[in-house]
């Protein structure tokens, strides 16, 4: 199965120059945690709700400060005709549970998000699942 088949089309993004505030209520408001910022369509930076905890919060930043300065960068991702497989074995090495999508290695343009959810809504395959729980076994 190929990521294009799971994941979350038409992603909601904010500004390469969003506040942590404006990212924060953002999240609220979506009730998400993890939120990409993209400058004239180029990706610079994703944010976590775990940033902004570690980052912001812990370190003393003000609400108001760019986002962009507690994002993780460089943010990760893989393409629409990835295989699930593949993506998993590397959700698992990166220790993360979302991914961003792009739709080819020349254009890197964001056309979705994958999230450990996507794939288990759609995980009929054992070897599959036996990957997604092998990917969600460190968080627990």
């Amino acid at each position: 199965m190929l990521v294009k088949e799971v994941m979350t089309r038409r992603p909601d993004f904010l500004d390469g120059t969003a506040s942590i505030r404006q990212v924060a209520e953002h999240m609220r408001d979506r009730n998400s945690g993890f939120e990409p910022l993209v400058d004239q369509d180029k990706i610079v930076g994703v944010v976590t709700d775990r940033d902004i905890a570690l980052r912001a919060v812990a370190e003393g930043r003000g609400a108001d400060d760019p986002a962009r300065d507690i994002a993780t960068d460089p943010p990760l991702y893989t393409y629409e005709d990835d295989t699930l497989e593949d993506v998993l074995s590397n959700m698992q090495q990166q220790r993360v549970q979302r991914l961003l999508v792009l739709d080819s290695a020349d254009t890197k343009r964001l056309t979705g998000i994958l999230t450990i959810g996507d794939i288990a809504d759609h995980c009929q395959d054992d070897d599959l699942a036996r990957a997604l729980v092998g990917c969600t076994r460190h968080y627990v």
